[in-house]
């Protein structure tokens, strides 16, 4: 299915809305599985908003009730490609020395961005970090690292989306997808 997302492109859709709603509903009962106790979840902004909010209900829902810290982290500026480095735009204000950490991320394409926020969050004293991705891209892996969790794997495509952009557009649609050629 294709659809109209601008007057100069359409977007192909990836994994539907309904896709969606229903695999962030057995990632949180899975994740509420592991009984982490004083759950801090951590999204990775700016690709995650939209998933993490998502998540979060899912876990309300399956009887969990994080506190909630936020990071922005960028790789990708406004291209299509990482960067190669990974640049903290906005740190956690919660302390995580002790604390069970659960960071959200919307696809794990080279690593570094997930390596990057374990690394941080692990050298602040976190007891245990667990991460959950919506998409995992394995062909681009530059990092060795993997989430504990994920809810589709991803295409060799660059897709937007679900919170996912191409420079600042296409965000709002409630799908995953991929820009049409």
């Amino acid at each position: 299915m294709t659809i109209a997302a601008s007057e100069a492109q359409a977007i192909e859709v990836v994994y539907t809305a309904e896709a969606i709603a229903s695999r962030i509903e057995a990632l949180a009962e899975a994740i509420a599985a592991l009984r982490l106790d004083g759950l801090l979840a951590v999204p990775i902004l700016t690709g995650s908003f939209v998933f993490a909010a998502d998540l979060l209900r899912g876990l309300h829902r399956a009887g969990l009730t994080p506190e909630v810290d936020f990071m922005s982290m960028s790789s990708y500026r406004k291209g299509t490609r990482s960067i190669g480095q990974v640049d903290i735009l906005r740190d956690m204000q919660i302390d995580v020395a002790g604390r069970n950490v659960l960071i959200i991320d919307d696809i794990l394409d080279t690593g570094r961005t997930l390596a990057f926020a374990k690394d941080l969050i692990a050298a602040r004293g976190a007891a245990r970090i667990v991460s959950c991705v919506l998409l995992e891209k394995k062909s681009r892996r530059a990092v060795a690292v993997d989430a504990d969790f994920v809810a589709f794997d991803c295409p060799p495509v660059f897709v937007v989306g679900y919170g996912m952009d191409l420079a600042n557009r296409y965000r709002e649609l409630p799908f995953v997808g991929k820009v049409a050629d």
